[in-house]
């Protein structure tokens, strides 16, 4: 850093003010080059010096400072250690901010034992505070590691092979127990996992303990014991409160070597988790979030980690949109590992609602005018919940916290949060009170909490397609991959309405239930006529409803008839000679070189 010997030294001709903004910002910049919010060093830039020697001075290790100028002329700020002078200073004012400032640029340089003892006068609490809290974060850094993982992802098109394998590079970060945190995107459909530690030249292998895809975090171990020699685990903090200042650790694209970005918290709200495809409890932040930062941690001011990133919303009209995973959802996956020895997933209620805003809906439901709540539109058929609770029940209170019509429930002082958030807190297995009115009568249930299962699946769980063969037909199940593989990341526009349909709105009858449809059809003189169908589900075959693609490949391969028939929807149907059918299968796979005419996992 230039710019301390030209700053120490030199009388500042700018306001003061100004100068501040510039160390808070740690940015080189030509004195006279930013228009100062104050246009003289008057009465107002005694305030701006003193804010500054307050504790409001965030710890500057972080390399960030979050003050804008609203809040330094701020009169009701609380202050701590000395009582502001009202009289106006001396003439060494500008000096003085100079020297109270200082030590946030000079505390960075430690490494290269920057004179910053000799800066600090008696009277500076703030500063003395910070310097205790530099010394207490350096150790949290080291704690950071860069990810090295090869991926090799399933060809969902071609579901007999697997795609190119490529590598990335991300970060991970080192927590109790001989582990290590990161993203699950970091790490999903890895061949080999390596981690490197800061200021090492060594890559240590890892292995994966467990992956949770639904809170985007997986975690991993390294057998290696000198791996872990010097290597102090990073403590957790609480949840943030909003205009806290967080710092986010990790290697993000631009350079090798490890990177900080800082900013504040924006928002504390349930997200919707890309990755899983969930939505759980996340935090906004305003610092820079790019692609290799994903599995870094986010500290706060004393060093604990608040939380680990993994999302940025990268949108023409948005700018500085990160987001964090906080602490309770970590917590979470932690210990729902340690219990069980696995991730089991976050509960889900199974079931719709919808608000109960509008007066007369509520009255025609029965609700007195002091009541509150939700009305169920729909119940997941396979969710234990559904042998108790009906539609048109009124949800009033989820474990003795009473639900708003507009489906939230408090959260911290003051701040409102959808009670999806109560319901993820809990553990698959949990139980939980629910107070639903129905007829006008209140009743309670406890409700067996489970995690909910799509009818097209999010994720695959990281296992390998299904697909089935027979006479140059490709059967397989669709699941969200199967359809980002089919038609590109715009499948959500792109794929068929009846697909989509099913997708966003259907519900699985029963736990097995999978939706299977013709992939493609590999051209033979078996299938002529048929080259057209592509993507089209299967309802039934020889007049039995098809539930999932296990119970479709037995079917056809136990079938003795004379004729295979498929129905299909939009009710085309495909018929094909059983023996000719079964016959040409080998031929048709020896072409496209497939070593079998089925998945592995439809053997059994």
């Amino acid at each position: 850093m230039v710019d301390h010997k030209r700053k120490r030294g030199r009388k500042p001709k700018i306001p003061v003010s100004e100068t501040l903004e510039l160390d808070q910002n740690h940015t080189p910049t030509i004195p006279g080059s930013v228009p100062g919010p104050s246009s003289s060093p008057t009465a107002n830039s005694d305030d701006v010096v003193f804010s500054v020697s307050n504790v409001e001075l965030i710890d500057p290790h972080h390399h960030h400072h979050h003050h804008n100028h609203s809040q330094s002329s701020n009169h009701e700020r609380r202050r701590r250690g000395r009582p502001p002078k009202k009289t106006k200073l001396p003439s060494s004012e500008p000096s003085k901010a100079i020297r109270a400032a200082s030590p946030t640029r000079l505390l960075l340089d430690k490494a290269n034992n920057g004179p910053t003892a000799s800066l600090i006068s008696s009277s500076m609490v703030a500063a003395g505070e910070s310097v205790a809290a530099a010394a207490r974060v350096v150790p949290a850094m080291d704690a950071v590691v860069k990810v090295f993982c090869v991926h090799t992802e399933p060809n969902f098109s071609l579901p007999w092979q697997r795609k190119r394998q490529y590598s990335s590079s991300s970060s991970g970060f080192v927590i109790s127990g001989r582990r290590i945190l990161t993203n699950a995107h970091s790490v999903e459909h890895y061949t080999q996992v390596k981690l490197k530690k800061r200021g090492s030249d060594t890559k240590y292998v890892a292995t994966v303990l467990a992956i949770g895809t639904e809170c985007d975090i997986a975690m991993l171990t390294v057998e290696d014991d000198e791996f872990w020699e010097g290597v102090s685990p990073v403590e957790f903090g609480d949840l943030p409160a909003l205009q806290d200042a967080v710092t986010v650790v990790g290697y993000p694209i631009g350079g090798d070597t490890i990177s900080v970005t800082s900013g504040v918290v924006s928002r504390i709200e349930i997200l919707s988790y890309v990755h899983g495809s969930t939505e759980l409890l996340g935090l906004q932040i305003d610092a820079a979030i790019n692609s290799g930062n994903s599995g870094g941690p986010a500290f706060n001011e004393k060093g604990n980690c608040v939380g680990i990133a993994f999302q940025s919303l990268k949108h023409e009209d948005v700018e500085n949109i990160g987001y964090v995973i906080p602490t309770p959802v970590i917590l979470h996956f932690i210990k729902d590992y340690e219990k069980n020895g696995a991730y089991t997933g976050f509960p889900i209620l199974g079931v719709e609602w919808q608000k109960m805003e509008n007066p007369d809906l509520r009255l025609s439901m029965g609700m007195k005018p002091d009541q509150k709540g939700v009305r169920i539109r729909r119940i997941d058929p396979t969710a234990p919940e559904s042998d108790l609770l009906k539609p048109s029940d009124i949800i009033l209170s989820f474990d003795g916290v009473d639900i708003a019509n507009d489906g939230t429930v408090p959260f911290r002082h003051g701040e409102r949060i959808g009670f999806s958030y109560l319901v993820s807190q809990k553990y698959t297995g949990d139980s939980a009170a629910i107070k639903v009115l129905r007829n006008s009568e209140t009743i309670k249930f406890n409700i067996k909490l489970a995690s909910h299962r799509r009818l097209i699946p999010a994720h695959n769980k990281g296992k390998p397609p299904s697909y089935y063969i027979i006479a140059g037909f490709v059967f397989t199940t669709v699941s969200v991959p199967y359809l980002r593989s089919e038609y590109g990341k715009d499948y959500e526009y792109e794929a068929p309405v009846k697909l989509l349909d099913k997708l966003l709105h259907e519900m699985p009858k029963s736990p097995d239930e999978q939706i299977v449809v013709v992939s493609q059809v590999l051209v033979a003189d078996i299938n002529i006529g048929y080259e057209d169908i592509v993507n089209t589900q299967v309802l039934a075959f020889n007049g039995k409803p098809v539930k999932n693609l296990k119970n479709l490949a037995s079917m056809v391969e136990s079938c003795n008839d004379e004729f295979l028939q498929f129905d299909l929807e939009y009710q085309q149907i495909v018929v094909l000679q059983t023996k000719g059918a079964k016959a040409a299968t080998l031929d048709i796979l020896t072409t496209h070189c497939i070593p079998s005419a089925m998945s592995d996992d439809l053997k059994i």
